[in-house]
């Protein structure tokens, strides 16, 4: 399934200030003012961290639901770095959970972690195939829900209950 079209434009303002369209309202992507940014929005790594973080959230209240294991709380903690020998990326995500479950069902959290789908697309890495548009897109206000997550995730739950 493809998903909708995510649209990523300069501002003109600052050095690097992006405007993304995407679902709900537009935001800005932007660097640090120490790097020559406006610091008027999350950086592309921050939100890197962010798609693993909201992915693992949302995976893990989605599995508790459909198993009846009374998760109440659910933080996730996401930091980035780069190797500097190997200069592979390197993600840690900490989990704060909090709910009435024995340890089987804290462990089985733990294992549904590493199964959300964008922590598995990183994890393997994903082909980028590029080309030149002969126009622009347009910027759909208010534009269809994209369902590539919401599937992805109930796929995982499947799988972890196989």
């Amino acid at each position: 399934m493809t998903s909708q079209p995510v649209i990523v434009q300069p501002t003109g303002q600052g050095e690097f200030q992006v405007r993304v369209s995407a679902q709900g309202p537009s935001f800005f992507v932007d660097e640090p003012l120490a790097m020559g940014g406006l610091a008027s929005g999350p950086t592309p790594y921050d939100l890197l961290s962010a798609a693993l973080g909201a992915c693992t959230a949302m995976t893990l209240s989605l599995y508790a639901r459909r198993k009846g294991i009374p998760l109440t709380d659910v933080q996730v903690s996401v930091t980035h770095r780069r190797d500097a020998v190997t200069g592979r990326d390197a993600f840690e995500r900490a989990l704060y959970i909090e709910g009435t479950f024995d340890d089987a069902q804290k462990a089985r959290l733990l294992v549904m972690a590493d199964k959300c789908p964008v922590g598995k697309t990183l994890a393997a890495g994903a082909d980028i195939q590029t080309h030149l548009a002969s126009k622009t897109e347009p910027v759909i206000p208010n534009r269809p829900c994209d369902q590539t997550h919401p599937g992805a995730m109930v796929q995982a739950c499947e799988e972890m209950d196989a």
